[in-house]
């Protein structure tokens, strides 16, 4: 028991000299040390008593983990071994190969090899199936193995064997310091309007906007609007969003600020410099998945009265957390306060200091919910993300959709398109025309992709409810019937969703001979919220009403 407390004595002293925050009182650091002082006892009588013999190591992170996932989803303890990720969220950059990889049966294959970097440069492509690493084996390894593998330091080489359309080959590869672009594409839409596309705020990223947005106004004198689409973008940097709103905000105006425990760590983000054109109209593009330093940069400019916001509400990300360095080269991401954009509202979406029956956090109800004013005296709402001006319904995947990207039929069909083709049309041109969809038909027709219809699902609910109720008996018959109507027939749901396939194809296509930029450039022109975008920015009358100019 004295070694005990000895150990849960000092770990609550290095607590408090790290910690660097007001003194902690009296009864509170009791109840540290007490605590530190339980938990101590049971590690280290699972080692002396456990039946089996225990990884520390592993036994440790699962009670970190357990204890943080109480909190929210963005406190995460973060291993040695993890760090490579911490530095690709923040800097957008780590050692490796530079691609996406994914499982297919026993093996890891190539997804995607990105433009420029070591995988594309060494000859990988969409599809090669790793076969062995450094001369070992890579059946039954899972992607984080192999991933784990395919990361080191820049500099260091790795050997590869690869099966390609039944063939192996052999490939070395020198891992490089993988820097991904946080603008994949930028360029005119419309003839007259600038589009730029931000995935994520990383170092750099504001840098990047600006660059783009000079090169667009330096190179279109007609320039009459800009679009940046943040969907999916899922944050990032806070002084990275601060910086790009600044483009079309003057400096001296307050972004976002933070709230917190430690009045001390609160702080202000104000912009810095001239903008770079206050009066371009500007729409941003949000979507469920635009969250964090995209609600910033969106939730600011529909605050300020600067741009109008299209697409569908953003995720609701209103907590901003901050790197803690923990020993033994490990760190700590922690939920430090809560960031307030312009207006005063704070968009958090879930507030997770209360849970329901099962454990999950509360949306923050109507009834909590603040109205507040914009800078020309529009209403927005707290605690809901950022409300678009302007909402655009979106498409769901029909049932075949999702089943062929399941199934990999897609993939699997461009992957033999690409070797059957050595080019293409660029990719403002690339057409899928009916001589390749019908190509693509005649490919899958051999393939199985089951899927149930929802009307299916429906009416397999009412066979197991007549069921248990006992009235199946006396309606089989019909229903019988009725499935047999409803037998999805897939040729009949490729036609009547021929579209939807042809985008699907066609956007797998781009990323084997154009990559990411060659596949954003080319899907643009079935965007309909980008076309929304288009319409407001060229209608004043409208763009200025939503505003309240």
């Amino acid at each position: 028991m004295r070694k005990t407390l000895i150990l849960a004595t000092a770990l609550f002293v290095s607590f408090l000299a790290k910690a660097q925050q007001p003194q902690i009182n009296n009864d509170k650091a009791f109840e540290i040390s007490k605590n530190l002082e339980i938990f101590s006892d049971v590690y280290k009588n699972l080692h002396l008593n456990y039946v089996d013999d225990l990884e520390s190591g592993k036994l440790m992170k699962t009670a970190i983990d357990a204890m943080l996932g109480s909190l929210d989803p963005y406190t995460n303890y973060i291993p040695e071994s993890d760090i490579e990720d911490v530095k690709l969220q923040i800097f957008g950059q780590y050692g490796g190969i530079g691609s996406v990889v994914s499982q297919r049966g026993d093996y890891v294959i190539i997804s995607e090899p990105y433009d420029g970097l070591p995988a594309a440069k060494a000859g990988l492509k969409a599809g090669d199936k790793i076969v062995e690493i450094n001369g070992e084996s890579a059946k039954g390894k899972s992607v984080s193995d192999v991933s784990g593998i395919l990361r080191g330091q820049a500099g260091t080489s790795l050997t590869m064997k690869i099966e390609r359309q039944g063939k192996t080959h052999d490939i070395k590869i020198t891992r490089e310091e993988i820097k991904l672009k946080p603008v994949p594409y930028y360029g005119m839409v419309d003839g007259s309007f600038g589009y730029i596309k931000l995935n994520e705020f990383t170092q750099k990223s504001s840098d990047e906007v600006i660059a783009a947005f000079n090169n667009l106004k330096n190179s279109n004198k007609n320039l009459k609007g800009i679009v940046l689409d943040l969907r999916g973008n899922g944050g990032g940097l806070l002084n990275e969003a601060v910086d790009i709103v600044n483009i079309f905000v003057n400096n001296g105006e307050l972004v976002v600020q933070t709230k917190g425990k430690v009045q001390e760590k609160n702080t202000k983000h104000y912009t810095r410099k001239p903008a770079l054109d206050k009066d371009i109209p500007v729409a941003v593009l949000i979507d469920g998945y635009s969250a964090s330093a995209s609600e910033i940069v969106a939730g600011s400019l529909q605050d300020f009265d600067r741009a109008v916001i299209i697409g569908s509400r953003s995720y609701g990300k209103g907590l901003v957390q901050n790197i803690v360095e923990l020993s033994y080269n490990s760190q700590m991401k922690v939920t430090v306060s809560k960031y307030f954009i312009p207006s005063g509202r704070c968009i958090q979406a879930l507030d997770y200091s209360h849970r329901d029956e099962n454990g999950r956090a509360v949306k923050v109800p109507d009834s909590l919910k603040t109205a507040f004013k914009t800078r020309n005296g529009r209403t927005v709402y707290d605690g809901f993300g950022i409300e678009p001006d302007v909402e655009v319904e979106l498409d769901y995947m029909s049932n075949i959709a999702v089943a062929l990207l399941q199934k990999n039929l897609v993939f699997d069909y461009v992957t033999d398109f690409y070797y059957k083709h050595k080019t293409i049309e660029s990719p403002s041109q690339f057409r899928v025309t009916d001589e390749i969809y019908n190509d693509f038909k005649q490919y899958i027709s051999t393939k199985e992709y089951e899927y149930s219809t929802a009307t299916e699902k429906t009416l397999k609910m009412l066979r197991e409810t007549a069921k248990e109720e006992k009235y199946l008996d006396a309606i089989e018959k019909e229903l019988a019937e009725l499935e047999k109507k409803l037998q999805s027939d897939k040729l009949a749901d490729l036609e009547k969703n021929k579209d939807e396939v042809k985008q699907m194809i066609e956007a797998e296509i781009l990323t084997r001979y154009y990559y990411e930029k060659g596949r954003t450039e080319g899907m643009l022109k079935y965007d309909k919220t980008l076309a929304k975008a288009i319409e407001v920015l060229k209608d004043k009358a409208q763009y200025n009403k939503i505003l309240n100019k």
